[in-house]
């Protein structure tokens, strides 16, 4: 009887551990805090995020000063994971990231992902376009003899295909190559929300950046992992309301443009009462 109720403890106590372990793996909270790093899902798309040519480095951008800020807030590394917008999300299901900044929170990617309550910022979507060429309404993209370039598998992707149909619209995997293809002449414009737009203006030298009618703007978020403890969303959500309050994300914002040469009063702002 004795052998038996040694056994079934035994037992009862693997069956706990093990309870015990999946929650701790499904915990993304505790699993930075054991391993001490934070990891932060980047691509190249400034003014999000700037990776140094020269040193290979995320020195810059919007997503690499909050991640680092988030990251020192919980006492860890900040370690950049270089991913596209277009597997961010498979990124966190795979458990290669923790976290993606400037991820929309659209009900296709609510279905995979999970997103914090507060809004990170608010863009406006625009065009990058030939300096020829006439723009004023999303319909006057609407033409098989306008070719626009737009990163695959993103909020603007969507967007453009409902709204110009019959553009020749070419998709990429991510900023840098959407823009790159403008640059070449290989399309007519390129679509993005505005701020990236305003960098690459900046660094071409060319084209005009228009806002087309009706304005599109909308709120952008922080991706995390789904599970089942909130621990990890909800601290999200506080830090990420923290600083859109006392104007610290707008902070980080300008603190980019004007190391990259630009005016930020003259650029439009990422809050929502200022837009």
């Amino acid at each position: 009887m004795k052998r038996r109720t040694v056994l079934a403890a035994a037992i009862a106590a693997t069956v706990m551990g093990a309870g015990t372990m999946a929650q701790a793996q499904d915990s993304t909270m505790a699993q930075v805090r054991d391993n001490g790093v934070l990891r932060v899902g980047v691509t190249q798309a400034p003014p999000w995020y700037s990776k140094d040519i020269i040193s290979g480095e995320w020195t810059g951008g919007l997503g690499v000063s909050m991640g680092k800020a988030m990251a020192e807030t919980l006492g860890v590394e900040f370690e950049p994971v270089e991913v596209t917008w277009g597997t961010a999300v498979a990124a966190l299901q795979a458990d290669r990231i923790d976290l993606m900044f400037v991820l929309d929170a659209t009900d296709a990617r609510k279905e995979a992902v999970n997103f914090p309550e507060t809004p990170l910022l608010y863009y406006s979507l625009a065009v990058l376009a030939r300096d020829d060429l006439e723009i004023t309404d999303w319909a006057d993209l609407n033409s098989s003899d306008i070719s626009v370039s737009v990163p695959q598998a993103t909020s603007m992707d969507a967007f453009l295909t409902e709204n110009a149909p019959n553009a020749d619209i070419q998709r990429f995997p991510g900023n840098a190559e959407a823009i790159a293809a403008f640059q070449a002449g290989r399309v007519d414009a390129v679509t993005l929300f505005h701020p990236p737009l305003i960098a690459a203006r900046q660094k071409l030298g060319s084209g005009q950046i228009i806002v087309p009618q009706p304005v599109e703007s909308r709120p952008s978020s922080v991706a995390v992992r789904q599970e089942s403890d909130p621990a990890f969303v909800n601290w999200v959500n506080e830090q990420i309301d923290g600083y859109y309050k006392s104007g610290q994300t707008q902070v980080w914002y300008e603190e980019f443009l004007s190391d990259f040469g630009l005016d930020p009063s003259k650029v439009p702002a990422i809050i929502r009462e200022r837009l």
